[in-house]
């Protein structure tokens, strides 16, 4: 394809972009338990008009749009309070959870070659559940990614940690919730390993960071997570999870001023002057800090606290249902509005392949990740699926059903995730995962069929 030599009109340019979407997961009737976190329309609207009405700023320079840094500035704040920070503490805003993991690994690098320069290999502990955006981060940074193994909850192994901390360990990571089963790692445990050794302890609650306070607050049992814990020195939460922000807001906090300064990255010497750059990106779009300040305000603890029981509601009905079908068991023991379903051990009955369920919920218009080690699908619940639970859980039993009945060889999803989940060879997994993203953008490729 090339530019059009002549534009096209707009009611053709705006119909053709429908048109693509017409293709897209169906997030509007909450038939999606992924990527997007469906909350009322009027929340969804004031996002889009805080965010339009701040389209064209750039938050790279806080001087030029003094509003931008007040809103963040602001957002920040909230944030803090709401993870309970002690006086001193500081954050920044992030284009999403993977840079303010990023940002969170690159402070604990930096730090370290402060404040440990005899370390020439720094690693980091992360449990095998941690987002792949840590090992991603690692992996950029020159970080050697220790894996903490699971325990039999699916949290993180604390004594597995202990036992994995060296004299070049610069960072201890724990997740609150972990993604794949919603279950919180042992933090206090994870936090006093790091204290213990004088080095730092990062909380990922990217996923449940504006979820978890309300849950707790609601009278569910949480585990300690936050600022709380004597340990954590940083933590992150994304806004445009359950903030229900527009995409392209996160935080990433610090325990201190002194800590969060490692963050910075500083170029003095440039002709077109003087730099100085708080994240990753240079060009920051004011729309999703306007959109998320906006959101913040208008819903209040009040809204927030609102949101998080319909959801939990929806969770619990969806939980007890699942538990209710034969043959099927939610893992672990999740602690907010995230699940995962997979398959009973001791099912006595003809066996399920949960990932055969899954192709079989697709065709009736759901959509949900596939998780893995053991074979899963995985449930993030929002607020608007408290309305569909029990027509999910109708489908949801029609298909275990089927699937248990027949004798078709798996099709789809279920043989791609059945048959690269069993190899033995990771490294063959690997590349075929680069091929298959390589071949997105091909005229022939997994995009065009």
């Amino acid at each position: 394809m090339k530019i059009p030599s002549k534009g096209a009109p707009r009611a053709k340019v705006i119909g053709t972009m429908q048109a693509y979407r017409d293709e897209d997961a169906d997030a509007a009737r909450a038939r999606l338990f992924s990527l997007v976190y469906a909350t009322r329309p009027d929340v969804l609207d004031l996002a889009k008009e805080a965010f339009t009405t701040f389209f064209s700023e750039n938050a790279l320079n806080p001087m030029a749009f003094p509003s931008l840094r007040r809103m963040e500035t602001e957002v920040v704040a909230m944030t803090l309070e709401l993870m309970h920070a002690p006086e001193g503490a500081a954050g920044s805003m992030t284009s999403g959870g993977s840079e303010s993991l990023l940002l969170a690994l690159k402070t604990a690098r930096d730090w370290a070659r402060a404040e440990r320069p005899q370390i020439a290999h720094p690693e980091v502990l992360l449990p095998a559940t941690a987002h792949p955006a840590l090992f991603k981060a690692a992996h950029m940074l020159g970080l050697r990614a220790v894996v903490v193994p699971i325990a039999a909850g699916f949290g993180a192994d604390a004594a597995a940690a202990r036992r994995l901390v060296t004299g070049d360990t610069i960072l201890v990571v724990g997740s609150a919730p972990q993604y794949p089963h919603g279950v919180v790692d042992p933090i206090a445990e994870l936090a006093a390993i790091a204290a213990e050794r004088g080095i730092l302890c990062h909380v990922d609650a990217c996923f449940g960071g504006f979820m978890l306070p309300w849950v707790e607050k609601l009278g569910h049992a949480v585990p300690p997570f936050d600022f709380r814990v004597p340990g954590v020195t940083s933590m992150s939460a994304d806004l445009h999870k359950y903030g229900y922000a527009a995409k392209g807001a996160s935080t990433v906090l610090y325990r201190t001023r002194a800590l969060r300064k490692h963050q910075f990255y500083v170029h003095a010497d440039w002709p077109g002057g003087l730099f100085v750059s708080p994240g990753v990106l240079g060009t920051r779009p004011g729309g999703a800090i306007a959109a998320a300040w906006a959101v913040l305000n208008y819903l209040g603890e009040e809204g927030y606290l609102d949101l998080a029981k319909r959801a939990m509601s929806a969770t619990q009905a969806i939980a007890s249902g699942v538990r209710d079908i034969p043959g099927l068991s939610v893992l672990g023991d999740p602690v907010m509005s995230a699940l995962a379903i997979g398959t009973r051990p001791d099912d006595t009955e003809a066996p399920i392949d949960v990932y055969v369920v899954g192709d079989l919920m697709s065709a009736r218009g759901w959509f949900f990740d596939r998780g893995q080690a053991p074979p899963s699908l995985h449930l993030t619940v929002s607020p608007a699926h408290e309305a569909i639970a029990g027509e999910f859980l109708a489908d949801l039993r029609a298909c275990v059903e089927q699937a248990r009945s027949s004798k078709e060889q798996p099709q789809g999803k279920a043989a791609i995730y059945g048959t690269l989940g069993a190899l033995p060879d990771r490294a063959f997994v690997r590349d075929a995962l680069l091929e298959l993203m390589d071949g997105f953008d091909a005229p022939s490729g997994p995009a065009a069929s």
